[in-house]
């Protein structure tokens, strides 16, 4: 069943849309991510515009998160004072990243700058959670004990001043990298359109030393208000967002993040991270692979705007 959607200026199956809605939803539910990794890339396959892809797909990011988030809330894994530090760093970050992206926009590079980032954190993430993953799964089959994460291992970051205490996650941290993060989540949520869960969730385990219980759920909460803030930012300024597109990819989202959060609670830490970082490689493949091989259309025409001379 085709259905046109009115800013991207194309039609596609409303079926397909809700399916891409809701596989995306359950990777969210179930690795603690936004999505928007995935789901950006998939809607430039079918054709839509990168710009409105970004903008439009921050509605679905919200919509599924909430599922998620709601989810871990009834388990009491989320710490919501991290969450709030987080969601500062976050809005100031967003708020940058819509003005970079109106600017690159105008130079009409933003395109090739999407590409390229895509290309650039999914490989590098993707790469470094690969190779970690795989150690410690071949520890465990080796019958070595895997090192665990422990509560209040600190490192230089921890050291810092402006400490806090986060009750959940049992920490004694500084405030600071806790914010400069949700800053740089916030900047790739505006210009990339993601919900920054696959930097984020490495980046609270790895360096913060938050225990993997409540990373997850924590990530979510985050990526609420500030996926939130994006996309009000993004149809105020960018006027990107269809909302079409954003409604089915919602309805698709909800539904899929609560099976994803089922899912995620069968999987030890190391195997939901193994399959985390396969599913950032592949798509990293395909982003590399759109921007080095020669397009099907040469060519392309669009109406110029601005004020004449």
């Amino acid at each position: 069943m085709e259905i046109y959607l009115p800013i991207a200026e194309i039609a596609v199956n409303m079926f397909m849309l809700l399916g891409m809605g809701a596989a995306v939803g359950f990777l969210s539910g179930m690795f603690g991510v936004g999505g928007g990794f995935l789901l950006t890339p998939l809607l430039i396959f079918t054709g839509i515009s990168p710009a409105v892809a970004v903008a439009t797909q921050t509605g679905q990011i919200v919509a599924s998160s909430v599922s998620g988030a709601l989810a871990h809330w009834q388990r009491k894994t989320i710490d919501i004072s991290l969450g709030v530090i987080l969601i500062a760093g976050g809005l100031v970050g967003a708020a940058l990243g819509v003005v970079l992206f109106s600017w690159l926009r105008s130079f009409g590079q933003l395109d090739l700058i999407i590409g390229i980032m895509y290309v650039l954190f999914l490989g590098g993430v993707g790469g470094m959670m690969l190779v970690e993953s795989g150690r410690a799964m071949i520890r465990r089959r080796l019958g070595r004990s895997v090192a665990a994460r422990r509560p209040g291992q600190h490192t230089w970051l921890h050291r810092l001043p402006v400490r806090m205490r986060f009750k959940r996650s049992k920490l004694y941290i500084s405030v600071l990298p806790v914010a400069i993060l949700g800053a740089l989540i916030g900047l790739l949520v505006a210009i990339m359109g993601v919900g920054g869960g696959f930097i984020m969730v490495p980046a609270m385990i790895y360096l913060l030393r938050v225990p993997t219980n409540v990373v997850i759920g924590t990530s979510l909460f985050q990526i609420i208000f500030v996926t939130a803030f994006a996309a009000v930012l993004h149809a105020v300024t960018t006027q990107s967002v269809d909302s079409v597109l954003a409604l089915l990819l919602m309805i698709g989202g909800v539904m899929g993040a609560q099976f994803g959060v089922q899912a995620g609670l069968k999987l030890r830490g190391e195997q939901l991270r193994l399959l985390l970082a396969l599913l950032v490689l592949a798509v990293g493949v395909r982003m590399l692979y759109g921007l080095v091989t020669t397009p099907t259309d040469l060519y392309s025409l669009t109406i110029a705007t601005g004020a004449p001379e």
